[in-house]
């Protein structure tokens, strides 16, 4: 009997502040010493009263708002209560009943079609510390607890694996355009919770349980844990057996799960309002104001992207780095044609990727002004230059590491590169290549490809100054081949 997924998220992202959700401890822990960024406010003692973080609210209502969701006007704070010796208070400041945002959607594509995941509830919380095992000892830094924390609720809208890794790397660009989070998951600044359980394929009716698979760290391992569980619970169902609900965790990075304890109800953590916090109210004006301020999202990105003519793939990649797209359109604005849209983006993504990977650089330090880019695009494609030397010009620039508008056409200038138009000098260069290479000649009539290394030796000869297809031309008429 086949059987499908039926999958809901919760998502846990760190907010991109300078301090903790309520106190003013640097949050930017990652790489410091443990327990060096703790204080009163964060193991809840006698006295230390906590106050919320008024930037990471905002950005919290920001993301909200880009996830279509409807914002409460009015929220306050719960404390959530349960036991762990990461959680230092014995409690967790969270929201429970009036939540942030509620009831949004993200759009996904999926193939040629596109559909909506609905987002249930978007809150703020803190975050806990970090357990750390080894052998019989466990040791707790306590430097993330308190940090500021998005937890995002969807639907069990997912019936498939690509359905969720779509959605996954579609709230990854979401939460970065809008700057709530780099969420940089080997960093633990983005986590997932999968709710998974399957159900008989073309059935309508949900399963009677649900099992929780805690801090997934990446997007491949989420996955991978999908798989495992899809297979394992259909095999369990498949031999008559029960499946009750469970907290399972990952045994190691092949998405296998271990059980670890049964599954609580919202009723075990005796949610009750935080009495250190006053409920907040947000205005109109604000709400309007945030809305304002809104980034381009990705799905508005790729449509204008595509609008331009270039392909998925190719608007895919600008979309998902949004380094490289905001550098693409620098180029467009510089050029100030976008008929030449799909030629830009072809340079960007190979030709120019290829040099800075090549560089040990990126994007958000690229070392050549999007008016050079323009000039030598425009150079090879009017044959002025070959496209050898615009590339050879570009990996000068970038090794230099300065970005000055107007050393390309200096560099070509002073080195003497622009393509040679004299018919007679291209002449002069081909009857030496040809009084050189009988041999060649000779195995060109068994072998008509031997007329490339031909070429390759005019543009020797030439230091690339010679257009190459020109020169296969000329060298075709003087060897009638």
């Amino acid at each position: 009997m086949k059987y499908q997924p039926v999958v809901g998220l919760e998502i846990h992202l760190q907010v991109k502040v300078k301090t903790k959700m309520f106190s003013r401890v640097s949050s930017e822990y990652f790489g410091e010493p443990p327990n060096t960024h703790i204080d009163p406010v964060s193991f809840g003692l006698p006295g230390a009263l906590p106050v919320p973080n008024k930037e990471a609210i905002k950005k919290a209502v920001r993301l909200a708002i880009a996830l279509n969701c409807q914002i409460n006007k009015r929220i306050h704070f719960d404390r959530k209560n349960y036991f762990y010796p990461d959680l230092p208070k014995g409690y967790q400041i969270s929201q429970f009943d009036e939540p942030i945002g509620r009831d949004g959607y993200v759009e996904i594509e999926i193939g040629d079609d596109s559909r909506r995941i609905r987002i249930t509830r978007l809150h703020v919380e803190e975050d806990t510390g970090k357990s750390m095992h080894s052998g019989d000892e466990s040791l707790i830094d306590y430097n993330k607890s308190g940090v500021a924390l998005i937890e995002m609720v969807t639907e069990p809208d997912f019936e498939s694996v690509e359905e969720v890794l779509a959605f996954a790397k579609r709230l990854r660009q979401i939460v970065r355009y809008t700057d709530t989070s780099d969420a940089e998951m080997q960093k633990g600044q983005m986590r997932f919770e999968l709710n998974i359980s399957v159900k008989k394929s073309g059935t309508k009716e949900l399963p009677n349980y649900k099992v929780e698979v805690k801090n997934i760290g990446s997007i491949s391992v989420l996955e991978k844990v999908m798989n495992f569980e899809l297979n394992r619970q259909s095999e369990l169902l498949g031999k008559g057996e029960e499946i009750k609900n469970q907290t399972r965790g990952l045994k190691d990075m092949t998405g296998a799960t271990l059980f670890q304890r049964s599954k609580e109800s919202s009723d075990d953590y005796r949610y009750f309002p935080e009495p250190d916090i006053p409920p907040i109210h947000f205005s109109e004006e604000y709400i309007q104001e945030i809305k304002k301020d809104m980034p381009e999202l990705p799905n508005e990105r790729i449509k204008r992207y595509l609008d331009l003519g270039l392909e998925l793939e190719q608007a895919d990649n600008f979309v998902e780095d949004k380094a490289r797209g905001d550098y693409f359109d620098l180029v467009l604005e510089s050029a100030k044609d976008e008929s030449m849209a799909k030629e830009f983006s072809k340079w960007i993504n190979t030709d120019l990727t290829g040099i800075l990977i090549k560089n040990n650089k990126d994007y958000s330090d690229v070392q050549i002004d999007p008016f050079d880019l323009v000039y030598l695009i425009q150079m090879a494609k009017d044959k002025k230059i070959t496209a050898t030397i615009a590339k050879s010009v570009i990996e000068e620039i970038i090794k230099m590491n300065k970005s000055e508008k107007g050393i390309a056409e200096e560099i070509i200038k002073t080195k003497g590169l622009v393509q040679i138009q004299d018919e007679s000098e291209i002449d002069k260069f081909i009857d030496e290549v040809i009084a050189e290479n009988s041999k060649v000649i000779e195995d060109i009539a068994k072998n008509p490809n031997a007329i490339k290394f031909l070429v390759g030796q005019v543009m020797r000869k030439s230091k690339g100054r010679v257009n190459p297809q020109v020169a296969e031309e000329k060298l075709s008429q003087k060897l009638n081949t």
